[in-house]
């Protein structure tokens, strides 16, 4: 299993990430991508990285709960980065629009998430796209980057922690996108059984947003990679497939998107 999405830099780790990192690779978790979300998960999320090359991958990005008032000075901050570790880096993010908390942003929001992706397009790197309460403005502006012509490489990504509808999913795949699929897919009414319907298997992604999101039967819990064996067990029951074949599929499609090498499982 690949973790696409796991914020193992962060604090709720700081006691034992060690021990944890260790525990994911006993448990089969082939690989992790860290995404940075501030100028301050810069350091951090490339320390964890470095400590693990191979294994833990690095992402950088401004989130979109970062965007305040002095956004352009974060935004150079998280740009000068990114050209640093440039070749260091499997995508820009964790980068997109959420309006959930505060909306007092949104057209700054809107500016740094192209400002970006235009960034993700120069250096030829995937992003990873964050959505909460945003669906018609982030759609709207990738399907507009889609059209541009100006830049000749295609933008290339991940709608992480997918719980959409058909519609935006179909939206979503147009575009060439892969969708994340974590933990949400476990919890007691979730609709995104009916939206997978029209998801190709070769376009999922699996993550878990840890220390975010756990599956059940881990909710409330702190996650953790190897707990996506959950998601993995209804992902196999809603393509009428194995267990085994999910794993190898998406993590063949998270190769392919961050440019993973598959021997680098065994170091």
């Amino acid at each position: 299993m690949i973790d696409t999405h796991c914020h193992i830099d962060e604090e709720a780790y700081a006691a034992d990430r060690e021990e944890v990192i260790a525990r994911q690779r006993e448990a089969g978790v082939e690989a992790m991508i860290v995404p940075g979300v501030n100028s301050e998960s810069v350091r951090t999320v490339m320390e964890v990285c470095h400590a693990h090359p191979g294994y833990c991958y690095p992402a950088l990005g401004l989130h979109p709960e970062d965007v305040k008032a002095d956004w352009q000075e974060r935004l150079e901050e998280i740009k000068q980065a990114i050209r640093k570790y440039q070749n260091e880096l499997v995508a820009v993010g964790e980068i997109g629009l959420d309006y959930y908390w505060d909306k007092t942003y949104k057209t700054e929001q809107q500016e740094v998430l192209r400002q970006q992706i235009a960034l993700a397009r120069e250096l030829n790197l995937p992003v990873i796209l964050h959505n909460r309460e945003a669906t018609e403005d982030l759609l709207r502006i990738l399907e507009e980057v889609q059209r541009d012509n100006v830049q000749s490489t295609k933008l290339r990504g991940v709608f992480h922690c997918f719980n959409g509808s058909k519609e935006t999913a179909q939206r979503i795949l147009k575009m060439g996108l892969y969708l994340g699929i974590g933990g949400v897919l476990t919890f007691k009414n979730c609709k995104l059984y009916e939206t997978l319907e029209v998801v190709p298997l070769e376009r999922i992604l699996l993550e878990t947003d840890a220390p975010y999101m756990a599956p059940t039967p881990h909710r409330g819990e702190r996650n953790e990679s190897r707990l996506m064996i959950h998601v993995v067990d209804f992902l196999a029951r809603l393509y009428h497939t194995t267990p085994e074949q999910i794993i190898a599929q998406t993590s063949a499609n998270a190769r392919a998107l961050f440019g993973l090498k598959e021997e680098q499982k065994h170091r």
